[in-house]
Parts: C-alpha cells; sequence; structure tokens
C-alpha cells in the first residue's frame, strides 16, 4: 500500500512534511483534508494505525474544540464524529503507509513510515 499525507496546504509544519516526502522520492497521495473531509470510518482507521487516542489526533487550541465543549467530552466515539464534522480539528499532517500512520509533528516523524 502506498503513502498518504492528509495534508493542509497553510500549515507551515504540513508543507514541510511534504518537502520531505518529495525529497524521499516516493509516490505518494495528497488529501487535503480540508476540501476533502475524512469519515468517522476513515478517521477511526487512522486512529488504529497511530494507536492512539482520539483527542490525541485533534487540534485542541481551535475555538470550534472549546465551543463543542470537547474538552469534557471522554467518548471516542463522539470525538471521531465531531472530527468527522469539522475537519479543522484533525491534527495535521499525517502520514500513513497502510500499516502504520504518524502525526508528523515534527516533519521530521515522517521517517517512520517511509
Amino acid at each position: 500500500m502506498g503513502l498518504t499525507i492528509y495534508h493542509n496546504p497553510r500549515c507551515s509544519k504540513s508543507r514541510q512534511t511534504l518537502a520531505l516526502l518529495q525529497e524521499a522520492a516516493t509516490d505518494f497521495t495528497i488529501v487535503e483534508y480540508l476540501k476533502t473531509p475524512l469519515s468517522v470510518d476513515e478517521l477511526a482507521a487512522l486512529q488504529k494505525l497511530m494507536a492512539i487516542g482520539a483527542r490525541d489526533m485533534m487540534r485542541r487550541g481551535e475555538e470550534i474544540y472549546k465551543q463543542l465543549s470537547l474538552a469534557d467530552e471522554s467518548d471516542e466515539a463522539t470525538l471521531l464524529a465531531a472530527m468527522a464534522a469539522h475537519p479543522i480539528l484533525f491534527e495535521r499532517p499525517v502520514v500513513s503507509n497502510g500499516k502504520k500512520a504518524v502525526i508528523c509533528r515534527p516533519p521530521e516523524r515522517v521517517q517512520e513510515v517511509l
């Protein structure tokens, strides 16, 4: 299975990770998740590949996180549904090789899936 980067071109860390992928001369797919939001099932699959909690996949500093009182939410399905409904909550960039996925913060973490 090939590499996929879940990318936001406005994010410097995402652009840096994309550049590292390009330097590696590896074929990969770019998913601009703000234009093509991930479903709950896709988010759950990434969560499984990352072996982390849903909250760890979220941008907790976003205003919508506060508005939805997600800091008080403990249900994983509810957190995944919030990310599906509000893709800005999804932490970026994420790179997956189909067997493992990582949040590339710092961008050099991309090496873990190459």
